[in-house]
């Protein structure tokens, strides 16, 4: 949903005024390559800018003589998009680089800084980026934004910040009020629009008297446009004529003396305590506990975190929909909950006031590591998906939640690290992943940790070296796993006695899989079979056997064992498939694609390569959909569909280009891919093949925007 400058949230219809700056921004994006808006808080910079780009022609715009792109009204264009990367939930530099490389959907599998990672992947593309609420982290942003100038030479950045970077190349636009003195109707227009949607089944004509107080209270909130809307929530209790009242009594008695402040920051403080004060005490209660989440929330999370005496968990629905009602928190469009930078701000300075600051981070993070474990429990059934979704939409306060424990509780910082660990990997989020279970290793005292919390942690560990191709440094991971298993107790805390076989699982599949990324499948098959062998089970007995078991189906297709390969795929996959688990299921699909192309039964494969796609999408996993795509191009190749093998091989390259590196996977694909890519170059020809290759990317830069369409 769009947010919009006037102080709105809504469709375009809504917004009000601001002719002259939208003018001026959309004249500043076609000759800078840096514009900052600036102004107070409350004042409306974030949705000036939506609005800006909401104006703009939706279509791909075409290509000028000079090699840029210009839209139909001759504008700036932007062919490889405009992404909004929100900081204001971002708490410090370290998960700057993060945020953005999340909102350009790169999900970086390398080990390089993330920095070099996000300015090499923009390079020569065309785009738009907006880092929206800077003021926080100005000197990193200062920093960021240099790098990307100097790498990205067609990139163009737009920021709101309450206050410039100082950069010599920045273009400064100062925002500020809406118009409101005598003759000029923008404020007095939306707290008109913000008073109809507050009330809007007993709409109130507007008498000669109802105006003047509407004008008087925009006088007294100096046009700003926050302050103007949380005036306007409170007309569903009170007339405009109260609050014209109050508002007089209220700034009158602010204004005598010398003012500390420039009226519009007084009038926005101003609206911010009297809505703080026209809220019920247990209202207000709630507005400061939830200042603790630093972005999005959703109900069952503000129960949790914020129901302490004296409020109830079943309080805290209708007073979190009061709050919504008086315009302190806002409801998205996907169900969740936030609070805008400033009223967050205040609730977190009466958090500090009464001496709640350091309980509620607590229950914050007792939540969201509540959270992780319940994911990590929920992985082998119906909940894996919700799970990862859950991991996924709570990143930031999972890593506040870290960070706290890091500071409080190294050793629970450790054990919340090696169980989220593998959803980042999944997810992409493989920088945050390393950087945590790095720490956390480092922080946790031997003595304070179980053995299972440690061999979690060095195993998620591993896998995430794996993916960022330091196949060595995982390796010798995967060693010391084995051999911490093996180990009888160190002096730490006992481990639950039930809890030795997944480990030894979980060190065999990280060593299993270190070997069939080196090439190794006996190797892979050995280890596999030897830790299954020594716990007897099925294969869906924990998530520990059912990864083993899925080691040893890729052991068997690398050494060519198709037949018993195929055997163990199809059970894992039907297994799966009853218990609506996604994870080992795309993967048996995988490599039973990969079989069956082997096999010269090529629309088999391309069956049981869209099925993985389905179930990586589903997931997000962007490196296993890379994986899926190149199978589903070679079985269209193997059937003679060069145009849809072309156009698989684009899609999934754009899907390799957004985890940072070449064509990865075992090493059996790779004479897959080239063999069945020089099938399909060879039945075109190389223009045909190229041009249906570039559709192809163009498709999936497309999908990665929404990725929860299909690739295909």
């Amino acid at each position: 949903m769009l947010a919009h400058a006037d102080g709105s949230e809504g469709g375009p219809a809504s917004f009000v005024g601001r002719h002259s700056e939208l003018a001026a921004l959309e004249s500043a994006l076609v000759t800078h390559r840096l514009v900052t808006l600036t102004g107070p808080g409350g004042v409306g910079k974030s949705r000036l800018a939506r609005q800006a780009l909401a104006r703009r022609t939706p279509a791909r715009p075409a290509r000028d003589s000079t090699g840029g792109a210009a839209d139909a009204g001759g504008r700036r264009g932007f062919p490889d998009g405009i992404h909004w990367a929100d900081l204001s939930p971002v708490p410090d530099e370290r998960l700057l680089a993060g945020t953005v490389a999340d909102a350009l959907g790169l999900a970086d599998h390398t080990s390089r800084s993330l920095v070099d990672a996000v300015g090499e992947w923009i390079g020569e593309r065309r785009l738009l980026l907006v880092l929206d609420c800077c003021e926080h982290l100005v000197p990193a942003v200062r920093t960021l934004v240099r790098e990307f100038l100097g790498a990205a030479p067609h990139l163009v950045l737009l920021l709101t910040s309450r206050q410039p970077l100082g950069l010599p190349a920045e273009h400064v636009l100062e925002i500020g009020p809406l118009p409101h003195a005598a003759g000029a109707e923008d404020a007095l227009a939306l707290f008109r629009a913000r008073a109809a949607e507050a009330a809007p089944q007993t709409p109130t004509p507007w008498s000669e008297e109802r105006l003047a107080a509407a004008r008087s209270v925009c006088v007294r909130l100096q046009g700003v446009p926050l302050a103007l809307e949380l005036a306007a929530a409170q007309l569903t209790d009170h007339t405009v004529e109260e609050l014209a009242d109050r508002l007089a009594r209220r700034i009158g008695a602010l204004a005598t003396g010398r003012p500390v402040q420039p009226p519009r920051h007084r009038a926005l403080r101003t609206a911010i305590g009297w809505s703080h004060e026209w809220c019920e005490p247990r209202e207000r209660l709630l507005w400061l506990r939830l200042s603790v989440f630093g972005g999005p929330f959703d109900e069952a999370a503000a129960r949790a975190v914020c129901s302490a005496a004296p409020l109830a968990e079943a309080d805290v629905p209708p007073l979190l929909a009061a709050l919504v009602a008086k315009s302190v928190v806002r409801r998205g469009g996907d169900g969740s909950y936030r609070m805008l930078d400033t009223i967050r701000e205040y609730g977190a300075m009466w958090l500090a006031e009464v001496g709640e600051q350091d309980v509620l981070r607590t229950r914050h993070a007792a939540h969201f590591l509540a959270l992780v474990r319940r994911a990590e429990r929920d992985w082998l059934g119906p909940g894996q998906r919700a799970g990862y979704r859950r991991v996924g939409a709570a990143h930031g306060d999972v890593c506040a939640a870290l960070d706290f424990y890091l500071a409080t509780a190294p050793a629970r910082a450790l054990d919340m690290a090696g169980r989220v660990g593998f959803f980042w990997a999944c997810c992409g989020y493989l920088h945050a992943a390393r950087a945590y279970l790095e720490r956390a290793l480092a922080a946790a005292r031997p003595e304070k940790v179980t053995r299972a919390v440690r061999v979690r942690a060095l195993w998620a560990l591993g896998v995430t070296l794996l993916l960022q191709g330091e196949k060595d440094a995982a390796h010798r991971l995967a060693v010391g796993c084995e051999a911490l298993v093996m180990t009888p107790g160190d002096g730490g805390p006992a481990d639950p006695p039930d809890g030795e076989p997944a480990l030894a699982l979980d060190a065999a599949y990280l060593l299993g899989l270190s070997h069939l990324l080196a090439g190794r499948p006996l190797a892979a098959r050995i280890v596999a079979e030897n830790a299954l062998g020594a716990a007897p089970g099925t294969p869906f007995d924990s998530p520990a056997r059912l990864r083993c078991h899925l080691v040893r189906v890729f052991a068997l297709t690398g050494m060519g064992l198709f037949t018993d390969a195929r055997a163990e795929a199809e059970l894992l996959r039907s297994g799966c498939a009853a218990r609506e688990e996604y994870w080992t299921r795309a993967y048996a699909d995988y490599q039973l694609s990969l079989i069956c192309l082997l096999e010269s039964r090529p629309a088999e494969s391309a069956a049981h390569a869209r099925a993985m796609l389905e179930s990586k999408r589903e997931l997000g996993d962007s490196f296993g959909t890379a994986l899926g795509l190149d199978l589903l191009a070679a079985a269209r190749a193997a059937q003679g569909d060069g145009v849809g093998a072309a156009r698989a091989y684009g899609t999934g390259h754009a899907y390799w280009q957004a985890v940072g590196h070449p064509q990865r996977g075992t090493p059996e694909l790779k004479a897959v891919r080239e063999e069945y890519e020089r099938t399909a170059r060879g039945a075109l020809g190389d223009r045909a093949y190229e041009a249906a290759f570039l559709e192809g990317v163009r498709h999936g830069h497309a999908l990665r925007a929404r990725p929860h369409q299909r690739e295909t």
